[in-house]
């Protein structure tokens, strides 16, 4: 299933840098008239202008070809971690920016007391995670994960993508845990809100991206999948939403990621689901 993953995004990607070399082409050649095979290609000022923008994209494009899960993101760190102790409660979570984002100073720390262990990735889907899943979560030898993603596949982050495949992803990561005698705990995806601004003060539409409806639909499934299984669900979403189905304003400077007040309220609900999550057995396969 991994292979089949990166041989789509492979594809996918490949497409995407040969269409950003077309515009370059295209771009390079002189609007105003048909030059023979010979002649000296001429830029366009306008050309010249869009040029370096469009190699911008294309190696961005091509650095995250090269490491598309970005397995290199906590190799160091994975590397360093030492296997828990015997008694140890060792605990990962797994995620996107606003598992990243929670080891922020001004957020108080990633639970500093705690063995807790943040492998979040800003932007990253589901099934980047799925990729890195091995190496971040398992080979670290954790007595549970946390895992909370799905709003960067609703976005699109690395291409149209459906509610059933967000789902079957996240079912593949529950399982390789179960397989490893992870515990695992499913957390509901947050809501977003329009609410939010830039830093530029500029308003941010978070809804169009990031379907509210989508949103419920997933963590319907999320939460019926967690309950069939055995699986600790941790929902977030009835604590952060408002009375219009948005995230609550006070909570997010963006609409999207939670301030210092919306991981305040995270935090506990997250220490209870681990708490039940680690009270369960499962043993791992030989």
């Amino acid at each position: 299933m991994v292979r089949t993953v990166m041989h789509a995004f492979t594809f996918a990607t490949t497409t995407i840098l040969l269409s950003l070399l077309s515009v370059i082409m295209a771009n390079a050649q002189t609007t105003d008239q048909v030059q023979s095979p010979a002649a000296p290609i001429t830029l366009s000022p306008d050309a010249c202008l869009e040029v370096p923008a469009v190699k911008t994209k294309i190696d961005a494009f091509a650095n995250r070809l090269k490491d598309w899960a970005q397995l290199n993101r906590y190799h160091d760190a994975n590397t360093q971690l030492t296997p828990p102790a015997k008694s140890e409660q060792r605990v990962v979570f797994l995620g996107d920016s606003i598992t990243d984002g929670w080891s922020r100073p001004e957020y108080g720390g990633f639970f500093p007391t705690r063995p807790y262990v943040n492998r979040g990735i800003s932007g990253q889907t589901t099934p980047q995670m799925l990729v890195r899943f091995r190496p971040d979560v398992i080979a670290l030898q954790p007595k549970a994960v946390v895992i909370l993603a799905g709003t960067n596949d609703i976005a699109g982050n690395t291409g149209p993508t459906t509610v059933n495949a967000i789902e079957d992803n996240l079912a593949s990561i529950a399982e390789l845990a179960k397989e490893h005698g992870v515990n695992v705990v499913l957390a509901s995806v947050l809501p977003v809100s329009d609410y939010g601004h830039n830093s530029k003060g500029e308003p941010i539409n978070q809804t169009t991206r990031r379907s509210p409806a989508q949103i419920l639909e997933l963590n319907a499934w999320i939460k019926r999948y967690a309950a069939d299984n055995g699986y600790t669900y941790l929902d977030y979403f009835p604590a952060m939403v408002d009375d219009n189905g948005m995230l609550k304003k006070e909570l997010s400077e963006d609409g999207l990621h939670p301030n210092a007040s919306g991981y305040a309220i995270m935090a506990p609900l997250a220490e209870k689901a681990i708490e039940t999550a680690l009270k369960q057995k499962h043993k791992k396969k030989s």
